[in-house]
């Protein structure tokens, strides 16, 4: 998820619970093949600790992809993945996340020279249901191109996240995909690891990916399947210590510190005064100044 998932939050996930994959941001093969390049490097930072881990490209140039794989494949990661998912306007007026779906053909050219260019590590796709409808052939397209992996998001580009996730159809998608070689990784509406193994089971599909579901309980993927409320305020508290200390420490002053005050409500809710406390923290310019707010409310 952009702004989301860098190299600071993916600690947080793995000191409260680790998955079994991790995944980048979206980083978009343009950016990487432009001037601008540098700046999009450190979405690439990664440490031991995370593999497997799998960089994720946006764009609508296979010349571009073919060199971003590459040089996934020289930094060391285990996969790279292909967003043909995103519903962003602005991303479909370019040709890509799932505006790909009005140019199957380039869609399957990027997906070739991706492979290209990663090598021996595998290329995924993640993508949508379709556009303004279901669109299974859409989905057969990009089982056609034989990769190891697809991701499908639950809902079209119309429907964003405004209804529930067609797990029914991903289940479909799971039937299409039988004997392919493909394995499906559903996504949408997941709240809990046990909620996802049993949509997995039910719906005979090979993995989950969890977005949204994150922001409910960063011990999301611990095995103990506890739920956040669980974990007291102190715990919670240290975690956002801890995750605002990581990302002044990755970003310094080249992002806004106020892309970290998405996460705290992650962290400061469910208990009597979590509401003033987050009200406070939505006023901070800096580490100095949540580090001062939640030292007096610990005392």
């Amino acid at each position: 998820m952009a702004d989301v998932t860098d190299a600071a939050f993916r600690q947080i996930i793995l000191q409260c619970g680790k998955p079994d994959i991790l995944y980048t941001e979206f980083i978009s093969c343009d950016g990487l093949c432009s001037r601008g390049r540098e700046r999009l490097t450190k979405d690439l930072i990664f440490t031991e600790n995370e593999h497997p881990i799998v960089a994720q490209f946006f764009g609508s140039k296979p010349e571009n992809f073919y060199q971003c794989a590459k040089l996934a494949k020289k930094l060391g990661f285990d996969g790279v993945d292909i967003n043909m998912g995103c519903p962003d306007r602005k991303m479909i007026r370019q040709g890509a996340g799932i505006g790909l779906c009005k140019t199957p053909e380039l869609a399957r050219e990027i997906i070739r020279a991706t492979q290209e260019g990663a090598g021996n590590i595998p290329v995924s796709v993640k993508t949508r249901l379709g556009l303004y409808e279901i669109d299974l052939a859409w989905i057969q397209n990009l089982l056609d191109a034989k990769i190891p992996a697809l991701i499908v998001h639950g809902r079209t580009m119309k429907e964003m996240s405004k209804v529930p996730a067609h797990w029914d159809i991903i289940g479909e998608v799971a039937k299409m995909a039988k004997d392919t070689g493909t394995l499906i990784v559903g996504n949408g509406d997941i709240m809990s690891r046990q909620e996802g193994i049993e949509r997995a089971q039910q719906y005979g599909i090979d993995g989950i990916m969890v977005g949204r579901g994150i922001f409910h309980n960063p011990w999301f993927f611990s095995t103990k399947n506890k739920p956040a409320s669980d974990h007291n305020t102190k715990d919670r508290l240290d975690l956002l210590l801890r995750h605002t200390q990581l990302f002044v420490h990755l970003w310094g002053d080249t992002k806004s510190f106020d892309l970290m005050k998405k996460f705290y409500k992650v962290y400061v809710s469910g208990w009597d005064g979590a509401k003033d406390l987050r009200i406070q923290l939505m006023n901070v310019k800096n580490e100095q100044q949540v580090r001062e707010i939640i030292e007096r409310y610990a005392n």
